[in-house]
């Protein structure tokens, strides 16, 4: 596995892994019609490619497919955060998460936050993040919970 720094192209990639991703890892914790407003927001192509070109957005690499990304807003904010549906449990989530709190490091943060959904929480709940508030979000009319994490890092 290799890392790199997300370019524009990579865009259509991350997009079909963000959505593959929700709709098949998340659907034990979700129902249909919140997957759809969950992933409803990959159409907003101009949010998508700000993401690239503002944030450090990290791809994990293995044989030329991208395997899982984050992204790291404002220094300190997980902003995304997929593994790819048939790359779940292999560790490509811990790499990631440690190169994104490296880079905070880097930045001089000393706290890193993110919304995290119901699937992800105890993954980030390992990785000593704490459970700051219970979140309800309407998405078209649904809504969806998820939880404000933090971890002093």
């Amino acid at each position: 596995m290799t890392f790199r720094n997300a370019v524009i192209s990579d865009l259509e990639e991350m997009q079909k892994l963000y959505v593959e991703t929700i709709q098949s890892v998340c659907k034990n914790d979700y129902n249909p019609e919140q997957i759809e407003a969950w992933t409803y927001g990959v159409k907003n192509k101009e949010r998508w490619i700000e993401v690239i070109e503002k944030q450090f957005v990290l791809l994990a690499i293995i044989e030329n497919q991208i395997t899982g990304f984050g992204t790291l807003k404002d220094k300190n904010y997980i902003d995304f955060f997929y593994i790819h549906k048939d790359f779940q449990r292999q560790g490509i989530a811990d790499k990631i998460l440690k190169e994104l709190e490296l880079e905070a490091k880097n930045q001089h943060s000393k706290i890193i936050t993110s919304d995290i959904s119901i699937t992800a929480k105890p993954f980030f709940e390992r990785k000593g993040f704490a459970v700051k508030a219970e979140q309800r979000n309407i998405r078209l009319g649904v809504e969806l919970i998820n939880y404000k994490m933090e971890k002093e890092i």
